[in-house]
């Protein structure tokens, strides 16, 4: 299929060829005609198979075609990075629609709060918030969602990993109970099952590529100390041409060492955390895509919502707890059809959680032995954790006669 066959008006296909988009990807291809359709959807797809575009597209086309006017479209994101890249995209297609959008998230002086306040109140065609920002918003009365046609759930499954339900409920109690609802997930807990049941009519479903990596990434892992971590890095990256690499840490406190060691080797490297601004984010991010360093570091923060085309390597620094969160850390390679590493790197402790991952992807993940320069390293070797024997009888204190 091409998109000159979905029937898109000519402004959006003006849009596509100044892009070089010529043929959907699979979720595209079985997501837009539906949407097109007014049905409710939930779609489960991994991280960069185009699920972004795949809503995009359909919703725009409506507003142009039929000259919806105001806030009529409504996307709830999980963290205001994925907000910001999905404005952006959506400028990107809109380029030669009259559509508006604005995006509403936390952070930011009073500046960005008048300016969301400003966006909400003139009525942006689009609006892509965060939960929590958008209930303080509407809590303040000004926010017209009597015109919302279409609510869309993108990365679902995190939204209520983060604690939102009671937030998405909150809102969606704002909106008109006549509307279309599209969720997009990468996951189905049971959850997000209770949600969905809530909030949409007869949904239809469509599953791409559940929860395995990319075709075009090369995984590998290494078994090592955790002294050894930080050399290894070194000794992976010097010398070689890698462009651009990832390395994702389970704690801000790990990304800050890493990044002022990684500085002290000379390497062109900046860090990004929950603990930075918002701008200081975007301008560390914006720098990372201009080549201005080689190397970002990061907690899983970014690990879904942020698009960034032509990862060569993504280094997971620590296994991460949940297997799910690997295969959106290793989505950050190899996107759109392209080729990517990714290398894991477990120690001891680590072994059972990276024994899951290897489950949930159906693979077996090739070992490579750690260089001898670094020392010896253990064996990989994940057992379950051993069970002590059942106790029936509370042990009581023994008392003198």
């Amino acid at each position: 299929m091409k998109f000159s066959e979905l029937d898109f008006c000519p402004d959006i296909m003006e849009g596509l060829d100044a892009m070089g988009f010529e043929t959907p990807s699979p979720v595209q291809e079985l997501a837009i005609p539906q949407i097109i359709d007014n049905k409710d959807l939930i779609v489960c797809a991994q991280t960069g198979t185009g699920k972004t575009a795949a809503y995009l597209l359909p919703i725009m086309d409506k507003i142009q075609k039929y000259k919806i006017e105001g806030f009529s479209t409504l996307i709830l994101v999980p963290t205001r990075e994925l907000a910001l890249q999905i404005d952006q995209q959506m400028q990107g297609f809109a380029y030669f629609l009259s559509i508006s959008s604005l995006s509403v998230y936390g952070g930011g002086d009073s500046g960005v709060w008048d300016q969301q306040k400003k966006g909400l109140m003139t009525g942006a065609d689009v609006i892509i918030a965060t939960p929590g920002r958008l209930i303080s918003h509407l809590n303040l009365g000004y926010v017209n969602t009597k015109q919302v046609k279409h609510l869309i759930l993108d990365e679902a499954d995190r939204m209520l990993d983060m604690g939102f339900y009671e937030d998405l409920m909150q809102i969606v109690n704002h909106l008109p109970k006549q509307r279309q609802n599209l969720m997009f997930s990468a996951t189905m807990p049971e959850q997000m099952r209770k949600l969905a049941s809530s909030i949409m009519v007869n949904p239809e479903s469509i599953n791409i590529a559940i929860s395995k990596p990319a075709e075009g990434v090369l995984q590998a892992a290494y078994m090592l100390y955790d002294t050894q971590k930080i050399p290894l890095i070194g000794t992976l990256l010097k010398d070689k041409d890698v462009k651009s690499v990832i390395i994702f840490s389970s704690t801000k406190l790990n990304v800050k060492a890493m990044t002022k060691e990684l500085k002290r080797q000379k390497f062109a490297v900046e860090g990004i955390h929950s603990d930075l601004e918002q701008n200081e984010r975007e301008e560390v991010l914006r720098g990372f895509r201009n080549r201005k360093y080689q190397i970002l570091v990061a907690t899983d923060i970014i690990a879904r919502g942020i698009d960034i085309d032509s990862i060569d390597l993504v280094i997971n620094f620590d296994v991460p707890r949940d297997a799910e969160d690997y295969v959106h850390r290793v989505g950050r390679t190899a996107r759109a059809a392209s080729e990517g590493v990714a290398l894991t790197f477990i120690t001891e402790k680590d072994q059972m959680d990276f024994k899951n991952i290897e489950d949930l992807i159906e693979k077996e993940i090739f070992k490579i032995p750690v260089p001898a320069e670094l020392g010896e390293a253990p064996i990989y070797n994940p057992k379950p954790k051993r069970k002590g024997p059942k106790t029936f009888f509370k042990k009581r204190p023994f008392k003198k006669k």
